[in-house]
Parts: structure tokens; C-alpha cells; sequence
């Protein structure tokens, strides 16, 4: 990596926002370049500067003793009582709109492979361990992630294995696994699950790709594809039949 690419993915870095090929190579990049290294502590100096204290308005006491002789004197006045309920409407819409707009897990987890998605499909990105073998591709992962991704064969199918990479999504590193369709590429991003609890195949669509994902065995599946819907949901269905008639280990 060169001081431009660095330079380039220096906020996504500091942000954890980048994939975990990336993250490494920016870390190993800021161990041997001292220039980079100075801007990413004067990135790191103006973060904290901006996090200060002495930044953030703080109320005056008094504010609260007005607030309070309003609502008092609302029982005496009409008008203040109907200014009092709108001042506290208002205060009560600020508190609830930012989680009424806050995107849920699950959507923040979609924009995140979608956007690996389109991450991987740059040259050179596609794959770490190229190879259209299961057994070949499952135990280069061994070492590099804290579980064993199950690798299945769907080239009888038609969707044969492409290979496998490490890539990051919902603030942890996974096991993204590329099949081919034709023409189409397929991601499935595989990650353990804290719950026990399965989840039936949910759809969704993001910057113009069909997702399907999944929870099974205590593991998360996210699937991501331009292939249309009906035949992502077959391979969505082919590795689900796969991985429950595999032997337990």
C-alpha cells in the first residue's frame, strides 16, 4: 500500500469502517511510513479535541427553575398551560426522534455487506484463498478467525465455488464465501451468532442488490448478489439443506 491509498482510507481506518484486508494494511503501512503516521495522529489529536468537554453547552441551573415555574404557573394560567404543553412536546420530539430515524441493527448490518459486496467486486478484492474447492478454501480460515465458517459444494447446482476471504461487517470480522452464478457473483458473509434462537430467511435489497439472511446453529448468514431474487432464494435454500444434512462435528 502507498501513501495515497493510505491517505485515501485513513478516515474509514479511524472509523473502523474498512474491510479487515485493509485495516491490516494500513496498520503494517503506519508502522513503516512516518509521514502517515503523523496524520493519523493529528487525526486521532482533532477527534479527541472535538470530544472535549469544554465543547459541549451545558445548561445553567436556572434554565430548570424557569422550566419548572412554567409548568407550576400552567395550573393557574390557561395560556401558559397550553405554552407549557407545547414547549414540552417539543423537548419530548427531540428526545424521540433520533431513535424513531436510528437505523436498526439489521439495517446497519445490510448497508455493511452491501457495501463489502461492492468492495469485493474491485480488482483484486474478490478473494483471499482463490479455489473452487471446499477443502482447500475451509482451512485457510483456520488461524484468522475465532470460528470455522462452514464451506458447502453447490457445483452440482450451478454455483460452484469461487473461493473465500476475510472481510468485516457488523463490527467483527467474517468469513465472506464467493460462488458464481453464470455471470453473477455471490457473497455469503458467515459470522456466529450470540443468540440461539433461528431466524427464517428475511429479503431485502440495497443499492440495487437482492439480500437474504438467516440465522441457524448460532450462526448469522447474509447472502448478497445482482442474481434475481428467485434464484439467490434457491441458493439461500441449497445451503440451508446443505448445512443441515451436514454431519454434526
Amino acid at each position: 500500500m502507498n501513501c495515497d491509498e493510505a491517505r485515501t482510507l485513513l478516515h474509514g481506518y479511524l472509523d473502523d469502517e474498512i474491510d479487515l484486508v485493509r485495516h491490516l494494511e494500513i496498520e503494517e503501512h503506519l508502522r513503516t511510513c512516518e509521514g502517515c503516521s503523523r496524520a493519523y495522529g493529528e487525526q486521532v489529536a482533532l477527534r479527541s479535541a472535538l470530544q472535549a468537554e469544554d465543547l459541549y453547552f451545558k445548561a445553567p441551573s436556572r434554565l430548570e427553575r424557569r422550566v419548572r415555574a412554567v409548568v407550576r404557573d400552567s395550573a393557574r394560567t390557561p395560556w401558559a398551560g397550553a405554552v407549557a404543553a407545547a414547549a414540552a412536546a417539543v423537548v419530548l420530539g427531540m428526545l424521540i426522534a433520533p431513535m424513531l430515524f436510528r437505523p436498526s441493527s439489521s439495517e446497519r448490518i445490510a448497508d455493511d455487506i452491501a457495501s463489502a459486496h461492492i468492495r469485493s467486486l474491485m480488482p483484486g478484492h474478490l478473494t483471499d484463498v482463490p479455489s473452487s474447492e471446499q477443502h482447500t478454501v475451509k482451512p485457510w480460515f483456520a488461524g484468522k478467525l475465532d470460528f470455522s465458517p462452514a464451506v458447502v459444494d453447490l457445483s452440482g447446482e450451478g454455483f460452484p465455488l469461487v473461493g473465500g476471504r476475510l472481510d468485516y461487517a457488523a463490527g467483527r470480522p467474517v468469513a465472506a464465501l464467493v460462488y458464481r452464478r453464470q455471470a453473477h457473483l455471490i457473497n455469503l458473509f458467515v459470522w456466529p451468532s450470540s443468540s440461539t434462537s433461528e431466524v427464517a430467511a428475511t429479503a431485502d435489497v440495497r443499492q440495487g442488490y437482492n439480500l437474504l439472511h438467516w440465522a441457524r446453529g448460532q450462526t448469522n448468514y447474509w447472502v448478497i448478489s445482482d442474481l434475481n431474487a428467485a434464484e439467490l432464494g434457491q441458493f439461500a435454500r441449497l445451503v440451508q439443506d446443505r448445512l443441515a444434512s451436514a454431519p454434526a462435528k
